[in-house]
């Protein structure tokens, strides 16, 4: 039986409290075809019948397979200093510092992790994250919005479609024209992109590497587009930021990123991180809360809530978003990462993975009918043309224990041959070597 804690007596007295005849009565504005059919719920089962139940479905996922899989999400190497530290009672258990005499420790780590994602980034301030980097897009689009006061958003077809879909849908309601330029075999259009630009234009927003691994400098266009008032955004992967050009020195006047790389693993989807910096000049637009460093009375060190427009704080109509709740513990799990690696071993963790993406792109591209969909430069992910339905590969070589990569055609009609493949330091040449020769044995 269902523990209840209210005594029929409990439950008269409350209903003569509200002036309720009945429960029944209290969901009367519930039409019933909006109602439940049934509560026919199956018996409770013990607690050792449950997790034996929970670990026979554990089972029956593949946990040893050598994945190739990249799409935004990628298998780094977690140093074990990160877990260790960042599940610290003291850490783990704190969410929001509004006490700041009590919540120094936290607001310092956020101070660090802001001065460290705007070196990464180039742009001079950052926010203490938001939910993922999907969100951090709409965010940054957002922002761009408020600032021109203009309704036109311009998007780059390679930016993530993951990140596009939840765009349409946060924008769904909001009176926003959004126009999608199309990509050409997964390279930026930066000529029609560049054209689209109008006085109507709040922001253009791109990607890089983009969603097929393809790099690019868009600093020709950010530069169109502020002589045009228009807001440059683009979304980064951090790991490669250490050797590309960074959006600071592109021009971009926001840059956001999915930190999930950064120390978080990638479980099932979550919890990531959305990282978002910008100039100065759109910094009164930057949603969620800042953190800033001062000094006190007695001239001794503090950190503070720098600038905290959300709804919590302010009137719910002049807040800058009401869904920008930050990421505290990814984002010091982020930090960690950051600091265990060092700007050497970020940069050393980047080249390692592109060089053996491009190794992996040589092998791939020997076997008789794949070749590259792009002549572009690419970072640590590339896509190949197959003879076959990218599926097909994907379900035979999966069955061999390799997962080769992200079918393209999930989200991109007329690239159903085409498949992504990504790489980290912890693909091997080895199981690169595997991989090359299982598809030209499916192939052959």
């Amino acid at each position: 039986m269902p523990y209840v804690p209210h005594t029929p007596d409990d439950i008269r007295r409350m209903l003569g409290v509200i002036g309720a005849p009945s429960v029944e009565a209290l969901f009367a504005e519930i039409g019933p075809d909006m109602r439940p059919k049934s509560f026919d719920l199956p018996e409770g089962k013990s607690e050792m019948a449950v997790l034996a139940q929970l670990e026979d479905l554990a089972r029956k996922n593949a946990v040893n397979h050598v994945s190739f899989l990249g799409a935004g999400f990628y298998d780094h190497h977690i140093p074990s200093a990160v877990d260790a530290l960042s599940m610290r009672s003291e850490f783990y258990t704190a969410y929001t510092p509004y006490q700041p005499e009590a919540s120094q420790g936290t607001l310092q780590a956020i101070f660090e992790y802001q001065t460290a994602v705007t070196r990464l980034t180039g742009l001079p301030y950052a926010n203490a994250s938001v939910y993922d980097g999907g969100t951090a897009l709409f965010e940054a689009a957002m922002m761009s919005v408020r600032h021109t006061d203009r309704r036109k958003l311009v998007v780059c077809e390679a930016v993530s479609p993951i990140y596009r879909v939840m765009l349409g849908s946060y924008t769904a309601n909001l009176n926003l024209e959004l126009v999608t330029i199309a990509h050409k075999d997964g390279n930026c259009d930066l000529a029609a992109l560049t054209a689209a630009l109008d006085d109507q234009t709040a922001a253009v927003l791109v990607q890089n590497p983009n969603f097929f691994g393809t790099l690019n400098d868009f600093s020709a266009l950010f530069a169109a587009a502020k002589a045009k008032g228009v807001v440059s955004v683009i979304s980064v992967y951090p790991v490669l930021q250490s050797v590309l050009k960074s959006p600071g020195e592109m021009g971009a006047d926001v840059a956001v990123a999915e930190g999930q790389s950064l120390g978080l693993p990638l479980s099932f989807g979550g919890p990531y991180l959305g990282i978002m910096t910008c100039t100065k000049e759109m910094i009164r637009q930057m949603p969620g809360r800042m953190v800033g460093r001062t000094v006190d009375t007695q001239g001794r060190t503090g950190y503070v809530l720098t600038l905290q427009a959300r709804e919590q704080h302010i009137r719910r109509q002049k807040a800058t978003s009401n869904i920008c709740s930050n990421q505290a513990l990814c984002a010091l799990r982020s930090l960690m990462h950051l600091c265990l690696l060092g700007e050497e071993g970020l940069k050393r963790t980047a080249e390692i993975c592109i060089e053996r993406a491009h190794y992996a792109a040589e092998r791939l591209t020997a076997i008789p009918g794949v070749k590259l969909l792009s002549a572009s430069p690419f970072g640590n992910e590339f896509a190949v043309s197959l003879p076959v339905n990218a599926y097909q590969a994907i379900d035979k070589l999966t069955n061999r224990g390799f997962v080769p990569g992200f079918p393209l055609g999930r989200y991109y009609p007329g690239l159903e041959n085409a498949l992504l493949v990504a790489c980290t330091e912890k693909t091997s040449k080895e199981q690169i070597g595997v991989l090359a020769e299982l598809l030209r044995g499916m192939l052959a």
